[in-house]
């Protein structure tokens, strides 16, 4: 015993060092990016820099477009991929078909999560692109055309194209995290609800779902900070335009487009607006985090008060 004791001796303090490094480290590189985006505050101002104006000829530098643009396209696709995942769990953690079969969806739902970004991009250009050229056509022509988030023209490369793509990334993440939650519900939830008469799906919905709703919380949030932090396969998709527009069938741009694209080339002023676009996009998922953090604990609570 006294062996293993001074092992776990030596491991508390250990364990301390790591937990303070790995703050530290996120300290430095919130503090680099603080001093490299500061010049862009102090010479362009606070208030040029969130308008929709980019003209870096000019030295004209606003992110507004790219900050509006990260966060229509992290939610459109949220909207596409939640509900997918969430009923992919549901499959996955029920007993709808045999095990063998369930096994092989599920492997197949988790190697998306293997495939780089830059092979999406590519399906995307392929597969994405001319689907929603098509459908962009099509919409003009119907009544849903006149609504401003769809009219026309429809231009292959969008913020719809980068959304749908957003949504098969992201989809892995939310179905996993998701049937982790399902699965882990006592089943004797189930059993007392089958017990009093409720169908499955009545259980499903009235007991299984609310009671592992945390983890499906946590599925979205973490879903909703890849999507915004994804850069390669939006930036090949989204049309990376400066212009604000409405519509889901225009070219658009985010944060983490225009730094890819730019940074390359970009030198002094604009070298800091672009560090300063980091910082926005660092604040966003910290913001995102806070927020769903916020949400799992309420949702948390509520859950330990109902069961």
């Amino acid at each position: 015993m006294r062996p293993l004791a001074r092992t776990y001796d030596f491991l508390k303090p250990a364990c301390w060092v790591m937990a303070v490094c790995v703050v530290a480290l996120l300290g430095w590189i919130f503090a680099e990016i603080v001093r490299q985006a500061w010049p862009a505050v102090q010479g362009v101002g606070l208030g040029k820099l969130i308008t929709d104006d980019w003209i870096p000829s000019r030295g004209q530098f606003g992110l507004m477009t790219f900050l509006v643009g990260t966060a229509v396209s992290s939610l459109v696709a949220l909207l596409f991929a939640f509900p997918l995942g969430v009923s992919m769990a549901i499959f996955l953690s029920e007993d709808f078909l045999p095990l063998p079969a369930r096994q092989v969806v599920r492997f197949t739902v988790e190697m998306l999560a293997a495939i780089p970004s830059v092979i999406y991009g590519l399906w995307g250009i392929f597969v994405v692109i001319p689907m929603v050229r098509n459908l962009g056509d099509f919409v003009a022509g119907t009544p849903l055309g006149k609504i401003p988030i769809f009219t026309g023209p429809s231009f292959g490369n969008s913020v719809l194209a980068a959304s749908l793509v957003l949504a098969l990334m992201i989809l892995p993440t939310i179905t996993a995290i998701s049937r982790s939650a399902l699965v882990a519900v006592p089943h004797t939830l189930r059993e007392g609800s089958y017990a009093l008469g409720a169908t499955r799906w009545e259980s499903i919905f009235k007991v299984i779902l609310p009671a592992a709703a945390p983890g499906i919380v946590a599925a979205t949030i973490l879903a909703l900070g890849r999507a915004m932090g994804e850069t390669m396969a939006v930036a090949m998709l989204i049309g990376n335009s400066p212009r604000l527009v409405a519509s889901v069938f225009a070219p658009g741009g985010t944060l983490a487009s225009v730094i890819a694209n730019e940074f390359g080339e970009a030198t002094g002023m604009k070298l800091s607006t672009l560090m300063f676009a980091a910082l926005l996009l660092v604040a966003l998922t910290l913001f995102v985090n806070a927020a769903g953090e916020f949400v799992l604990r309420r949702t948390q609570h509520a859950t330990k008060g109902v069961y």
